[in-house]
């Protein structure tokens, strides 16, 4: 993603933008972490730490990114508070770290983790 400035252009990668809304999202209340899906054999993977950005998606576009997370759970937890919690903070961070309009969160609860 590029941002075009009177002093010239800036150039933000979507790996530096994932991994600020990968650890903005795991921050927060009731994530168990970051998820990615097997091809393989379909199953649901929690990631470690290092790999936040595998399970964060972000799309370009004219009016600025948008952003897809797969993210794993705490068990007993109001999981839409948990998700509105997750997108107010992704949005916030991306926004004040990099500059961008964040036009969307989505958010895909694929693990309840007890």
């Amino acid at each position: 993603m590029q941002i075009k400035t009177e002093n010239g252009i800036i150039g933000i990668s979507n790996e530096v933008i994932a991994a600020v809304a990968g650890l903005a999202a795991s921050s927060c209340f009731g994530v168990k972490g970051m998820t990615t899906t097997s091809v393989k054999d379909g199953l649901v993977h929690l990631l470690k730490r290092e790999a936040m950005t595998t399970g964060v998606k972000v799309f370009e576009s004219e009016n600025g990114v948008a952003i897809r997370l797969n993210i794993a759970v705490d068990h007993g937890l109001n999981i839409p508070a948990v998700c509105r919690s997750i997108i107010s903070e992704v949005r916030y961070n991306v926004q004040r770290l990099t500059g961008l309009n964040v036009t969307g969160v989505d958010i895909y609860v694929d693990s309840i983790k007890a």
